[in-house]
């Protein structure tokens, strides 16, 4: 499932273990990736988006990092959707690590581009596969 900050602050990754294990999967066979996505170096946000981000997840504030000298902040999106993915049991979590913000050479990013004023961002494509 794709998961932005809203949808896995609301429970999309939670639905979708509920959904694979009612089909019968087991958590403990279950891998969860982290693809191509905004890396915590990247992910700029105000201080209301962790105020509201606090409200709903008390246990967040590691998931953010000053930026100097502003009252903006760095938000760890993949580290949170790992945290949730293991609350719900998922026995393994990778998380390739790619920063599409920072690498334009292999990624499109709708951020980066609206940054840079582009007038398209191109798109990605994942794909949940049940094995067997």
């Amino acid at each position: 499932a794709h998961a932005g900050w809203k949808g896995a602050l609301t429970g999309v990754l939670d639905a979708t273990v509920a959904a694979m294990t009612a089909l019968g999967a087991r958590t403990e066979r279950l891998v969860g990736a982290i693809g191509p996505t905004i890396g915590p170096r990247s992910y700029e946000v105000g201080p209301e988006f962790r105020d509201a981000f606090a409200a709903a997840e008390t246990a967040s504030g590691d998931l953010f990092s000053p930026v100097a000298d502003s009252d903006r902040l760095l938000f760890d999106l993949p580290a949170y959707v790992a945290r949730r993915l293991a609350a719900a049991g998922v026995a393994v979590v990778e998380d390739l690590a790619c920063d599409t913000v920072a690498d334009p050479e292999r990624f499109f990013s709708y951020r980066r581009a609206c940054k840079q004023g582009e007038r398209d961002y191109g798109r990605l494509l994942s794909a949940i596969v049940r094995a067997g």
